[in-house]
């Protein structure tokens, strides 16, 4: 396919270049533009090559337009680049259908893109904008305590979804009794077969599955077993994600959907087993809990189906009111404008509300406004009703909810109080439409060579709370960096593997905080319990706390229960990395980033690894650590490995 280049005039004299397909070259609008380019402009992804020596006076984040004309450009687009403004324009582009955020804003939720060709070598490139970057027909599922829910779309990056099927299962999960510390059969049976349903619709669409299991499946010991299960029988890989996780992928849905993302927010899902409540501004998360406060847990400990108690009402309001008034402090302080709530509990309080006012039902729910009156008259009725079953006839509620509903509303009422609330907009999009928006990111805008912004800022934030020589870690991710793009040929490990490395290598001394005995451990210990590592999955973030048990001291064994639990790709992975770091931090023994590059040579069976000091230093007691910590590498290539320095 041929490619043409465009040059786009700028502010300040500078040009602004795209590469476009030929195939798409129409008719030139005035500003020399062509029709159906998708665009970038942002100089942290690679962003746009600027003839005349300077970037655009502005960045525009995480642009992903289709240009259709001059209409189509936002006026912050037309701004930087220096053209008129069009009046009565639409300037922003939404996430959904709702236009939730706008262009200048988008970047906040997007990973970084890398810089690659020119400008890896300090020159931004220019960006190739073709037809690759068109929608892709994607599927997520949410494994929750109550429901396990399917929804294919096609997703068009930070322009939204296109929604092509949902599908809903009541599975109960969360039915087992013991604070959920245990999934019967039954429970597994039933998740399993809906599994497997929701692959085969996928299939139907050609797309690609990424399942998350929340509180039921992340709290329950035997939750090995529904894994293992959903891969062999469904053909589902499911990931574990953290609570804090969880909401933040929970908060990327919402955006979608309600147009709130410039006003700072306090989010609110309620599930079966947990409480997922958030605040956050402009994409970012502030603060974020995960409290054990669910619908089925709640009412396991509470409330009899057959007759309704008024003390039990009482016990469980105390018990919500205890949970969230820390956590209403710590958002009071960082401040919220507007809250938001999803899931179906809040969903099934809004169709209760607009049932008693005896209002035909919306034909969407996204955006409906919950009044602290309509929860109160919710709630009363609910109270009112001394059993299950006649809970089932209340207006507006799915029968099959009416053993779980008041426990529900007691949550959102107790939310409603400690946080000051007089209204709650309604999110129909929640976290299985974050999960599809940050799968298409992952895939799109990837990690190549960098952590993404989220999780490496995350992992950044932790060091900086622990780690009290940065300058030490950062210098051995530079050289464990360094040592994986050359012996790329040998290990064979990819861009993923690298990113678990950089991460592992800025937290290895997090322990240290604790204690130098054990501190390897200690490091482990801290990531693995560390509720500040954002965007990661719970697989990644066990396989970085892996990475950094191994840093020192004894070599992965069978014997170690954590270790053994992986699948064998994932336990080469962690030898590999962590027998590249064990050198890496050999060869910064000193904390004096002594060794400036590193050089490597492989042949007949020998890994040559040649430190080259900065400014003629002496680098001895580096070579001699180094020497001395390659028994994992060795292990994990099958080779010898021998470090020297340069002459």
């Amino acid at each position: 396919m041929g490619r043409t280049p465009a040059s786009l005039p700028g502010k300040g004299g500078e040009r602004l270049q795209v590469v476009v397909d030929q195939e798409h070259v129409g008719a030139p609008g005035p500003e020399g533009l062509v029709q159906h380019v998708i665009h970038h402009v942002d100089d942290r992804r690679g962003g746009c090559a600027v003839e005349g020596g300077q970037k655009p006076s502005d960045e525009i984040r995480g642009l992903h337009e289709v240009l259709q004309g001059r209409e189509a450009i936002s006026a912050q687009a037309r701004e930087i680049l220096g053209w008129p403004r069009v009046e009565n324009q639409d300037n922003s582009v939404g996430l959904g259908r709702m236009g939730a955020m706008d262009l200048e804003s988008a970047g906040a939720l997007a990973p970084a893109l890398p810089a690659t060709g020119a400008a890896s070598r300090g020159r931004p490139a220019p960006v190739v904008a073709s037809a690759t970057n068109w929608p892709e027909v994607l599927a997520a599922v949410d494994i929750g305590t109550n429901s396990v829910h399917l929804v294919v779309a096609r997703v068009r990056g930070l322009r939204g979804l296109e929604v092509l099927e949902r599908e809903k299962e009541v599975v109960r999960l969360g039915s087992g009794g013991g604070d959920m510390k245990h999934l019967d059969e039954d429970a597994i049976d039933r998740g399993i077969a809906a599994l497997a349903r929701f692959r085969e619709v996928a299939d139907v669409h050609g797309a690609p599955v990424t399942a998350v299991a929340t509180s039921a499946v992340r709290e329950a010991e035997n939750r090995g077993v529904f894994l293992r299960r959903a891969r062999e029988e469904a053909g589902v890989d499911v990931e574990i994600v953290s609570g804090v996780e969880e909401a933040r992928l929970i908060h990327l849905g919402v955006l979608q959907a309600v147009p709130v993302f410039d006003e700072p927010l306090l989010l609110c899902d309620i599930g079966g087993g947990s409480t997922e409540l958030l605040v956050g501004h402009r994409g970012r998360t502030l603060t974020a809990r995960s409290m054990k406060l669910g619908s089925i847990r709640l009412t396991q400990r509470f409330f009899d189906a057959n007759k309704l108690e008024s003390s039990a009402v009482d016990s469980c309001r105390r018990e919500v009111r205890a949970m969230l008034s820390s956590f209403a402090r710590v958002a009071r302080r960082h401040g919220y404008e507007v809250a938001v709530g999803s899931s179906g509990t809040i969903g099934a309080v809004c169709s209760m509300a607009v049932a008693r006012r005896e209002e035909a039902p919306p034909r969407t729910w996204n955006n409906f406004q919950l009044s602290r009156q309509d929860l109160a008259a919710v709630v009363k009725s609910l109270v009112k009703a001394p059993t299950v079953a006649a809970r089932a006839k209340l207006p507006g509620l799915d029968a099959g909810r009416a053993d779980i509903i008041l426990a529900g509303a007691l949550i959102l009422e107790q939310v409603f109080e400690e946080f000051g609330l007089e209204a709650m907009t309604f999110s129909d999009y929640a976290l299985r439409e974050g999960v599809l928006l940050d799968a298409w990111q992952r895939r799109h805008g990837g990690s190549l060579h960098h952590l993404s912004n989220i999780r490496r800022s995350s992992v950044v934030q932790l060091a900086e709370l622990m780690d009290e020589d940065r300058e030490h870690s950062e210098h051995v991710a530079t050289l464990a960096l360094d040592l994986f793009d050359r012996t790329a040929e040998l290990h064979g490990l990819g861009d993923d593997a690298r990113e678990y490395l950089e991460a592992a290598a800025l937290l290895c001394n997090v322990g240290l905080f604790l204690s130098h005995a054990g501190h390897h451990r200690h490091s482990y210990y801290v990531i693995r319990n560390s509720d500040r590592l954002s965007g990661f999955t719970d697989r990644e973030i066990e396989l970085i706390a892996l990475i950094t048990r191994y840093h020192r001291k004894g070599l992965p064994r069978p014997g170690h229960p954590e270790f053994a639990a992986l699948p064998k790709a994932d336990q080469r992975l962690v030898r590999a990395c962590a027998g590249l770091l064990r050198i890496c931090i050999g060869l910064d023994r000193t904390h004096d980033a002594r060794v400036a590059a590193l050089e490597v040579q492989a042949s007949d069976g020998l890994l040559t690894v040649t430190a080259v000091p900065r400014d003629g230093v002496d680098i001895g007691l580096e070579l001699f650590s180094a020497a001395e910590r390659t028994d994992l590498l060795m292990e994990a290539l099958d080779l010898t490995v021998q470090v020297e320095g340069a002459t």
